[in-house]
């Protein structure tokens, strides 16, 4: 009998460990996850590209050019035009000698560079003559003394469309006396910037 309750014993115990082991089995397995779904281009629309607002960027087309400059810049136009001596010309003569030409080069490429900003500005080369000779001729000629100036400060690169041309003739002398030396002084050019409108 003692064998049999040896072998009960065993039986027992070795029960218990199974249902143990069962027990903790269950405990330690976890139900398996729903499979996740499988993932195709086929099925899935893009994501929408998340868009930022960007403040938007002035561009130079965008902002209107102004057309006339401001007071500090008409007043260096001015300082520049000022240095800008008048140029000379020989008697009946119309072609710029090389003073001339030396004198409207003075500052004129900065000139430029400030007129090329404001298109409606314009400057006025004025034509002048000697006393010598009929209204009419004195008037030609200064037309044409306007016009070989106009010529060179173009090659230069400033803006046809931004020179206008006029001739005073023999109208507007800056010296009255009947000599040659002041004559020559009659026989010129000026260059004023034209009043804005």
């Amino acid at each position: 009998m003692m064998h049999f309750q040896k072998y009960a014993l065993v039986a027992i115990v070795a029960a218990g460990l199974l249902t143990a082991a069962c027990a903790k089995k269950n405990l330690s397995v976890a139900q398996p996850a729903a499979p996740a779904p499988t993932v195709t281009t086929a099925n899935v629309a893009p994501a929408p590209t998340p868009v930022h607002a960007a403040a938007p960027q002035p561009t130079a087309s965008a902002a209107p050019a102004q057309r006339y400059p401001n007071a500090a810049t008409r007043a260096r136009i001015d300082e520049l035009l000022a240095k800008i001596e008048d140029a000379y010309f020989d008697y009946d003569k119309s072609a710029l000698r090389p003073d001339a030409m030396h004198a409207l080069q003075s500052d004129s490429a900065e000139l430029r560079d400030i007129l090329k900003d404001y298109p409606a500005y314009k400057l006025t080369i004025e034509g002048h003559c000697d006393e010598r000779g009929s209204d009419e001729y004195n008037m030609a000629l200064g037309d044409k003394r306007a016009e070989s100036a106009k010529d060179f400060l173009v090659q230069v690169g400033i803006p046809a469309a931004q020179l206008s041309l006029v001739s005073y003739g023999k109208q507007r002398p800056v010296c009255d006396q009947h000599d040659e030396a002041c004559w020559q002084k009659n026989r010129r050019i000026h260059i004023v910037a034209l009043a804005a409108n």
